[in-house]
């Protein structure tokens, strides 16, 4: 089934595009891999979509029938990983576009977290990306070509406290895929960072958010974070697929793409401030060059 798209150049005029594309989703069961899974299957797409409990999108199949394929994933085993890309793969016949969505926040300060839930936190946000990545790879290239895509968050760049560990995760996670994106370039394969805003999704909910164990000293400051959040103006996950759509019919997609008005402005601040703090201790820089 193919749709036709129209689609904005950046110079404003339209072009069209046949809408025929294969996908590979983690974490489609809820979220923005909800959303972004059953629009990009209203739209006449295929989709391979993963979740831990397969009875979560068993209602896909039922909905879509042959267009989806409902897989059972979870992102922190390597070999369940290679296993469900090349089932995908092979269900479909290749795999345009490959989505890494799966991960959740850790919440506690940088004392009150422990290793092994920062090691957790990353197994699913850093090391799960990686093994779709990893495995998707190989085929994207002897098919020549694809997209990756990697749902990151503003917090890629700027941070929040008593969340600290999960922008952590992001800022690894643009990193890598920044790197990917040059390495892979000369095979066809596209890399695109998704970062959404604060959005009314089911982020926040007991699924997506792990707690570290508390420690008194920080109730207060905890308490007034998490009333400064609820100020949040939060977006409509479900005016974002366009968005996505857009850029992955592209034929030269950004490495980048905030989702939310209210990211860019928030970035810009925060890098201002930086340039002001290494501009003035420039002197103090330079000579430590010796």
């Amino acid at each position: 089934m193919s749709q036709q798209n129209e689609i904005t150049n950046n110079d404003g005029s339209q072009k069209t595009s046949t809408s025929n594309k294969v996908w590979f989703i983690t974490g489609a069961s809820r979220g923005f891999g909800s959303v972004w899974t059953d629009a990009a299957l209203k739209r006449g797409d295929k989709v391979a979509a993963t979740a831990r409990n397969l009875a979560s999108i068993a209602h896909l199949k039922e909905k879509y029938g042959a267009n989806v394929l409902t897989l059972e994933l979870d992102v922190t085993k390597p070999d369940q990983v290679k296993t469900a890309v090349e089932q995908a793969h092979n269900h479909f016949g290749r795999l345009d576009i490959v989505l890494n969505n799966a991960g959740y926040s850790l919440v506690g300060t940088i004392e009150e977290a422990n290793a092994d839930e920062v090691r957790a936190l990353y197994e699913t946000n850093i090391f799960g990306a990686l093994a779709v990545i990893q495995a998707a790879l190989p085929l994207l290239r002897k098919q020549g070509g694809g997209h990756i895509l990697g749902t990151s968050s503003n917090l890629g760049h700027v941070t929040f406290p008593v969340i600290g560990y999960y922008c952590s995760s992001k800022w690894a996670f643009e990193a890598i895929h920044e790197s990917l994106a040059l390495e892979v370039k000369s095979f066809g394969i596209k890399v695109t960072i998704i970062e959404p805003g604060a959005f009314a999704t089911e982020f926040g909910s007991q699924e997506s958010l792990k707690f570290a164990a508390g420690l008194d000293v920080y109730n207060d400051f905890k308490t007034t974070f998490f009333e400064g959040l609820r100020n949040f103006e939060r977006g409509n996950p479900e005016a974002t697929p366009q968005a996505l759509f857009k850029v992955v019919d592209a034929e030269n997609p950004p490495l980048r793409l905030f989702l939310g008005k209210n990211s860019l402005p928030s970035v810009k601040e925060a890098y201002a401030e930086r340039l002001k703090i290494w501009e003035e201790w420039e002197s103090v820089s330079n000579a430590a060059q010796g």
